[in-house]
C-alpha cells in the first residue's frame, strides 16, 4: 500500500510513499513550518498503488503474456 500524510496546519501533503517515509516527511514538514505544533493532520492510504517498485512485476509479466502470445500466433500461422 501507498501512504500520503497530509498536514492537520496547511494543505502540505507528502507524496504517495511508505508508511514509515511518509511520517518521517510530515514530522520534518512540522519541524520546519510549525515548530510549536505536535503533528497532525491525515493519512490517505492507496490500496491500489503500492510503494516500492511493485510495477516492474506487472510490467514483466506483461511481457510474459505477450511473449507467449507471439509464439502461440506463430505456431498456428504454419
Amino acid at each position: 500500500m501507498a501512504y500520503r500524510f497530509w498536514c492537520g496546519e496547511c494543505g502540505y501533503k507528502t507524496h504517495w510513499t511508505s508508511e514509515s517515509e511518509g511520517a518521517a516527511q510530515q514530522l520534518a514538514h512540522y519541524i520546519k513550518r510549525h515548530p510549536t505544533i505536535e503533528p497532525g493532520g491525515h493519512v490517505q492510504v492507496n490500496h491500489k498503488n503500492p510503494a516500492g517498485g511493485a510495477g516492474c512485476v506487472g510490467a514483466a509479466m506483461l511481457l510474459l503474456f505477450l511473449f507467449l502470445l507471439l509464439v502461440l500466433l506463430a505456431s498456428c500461422h504454419h
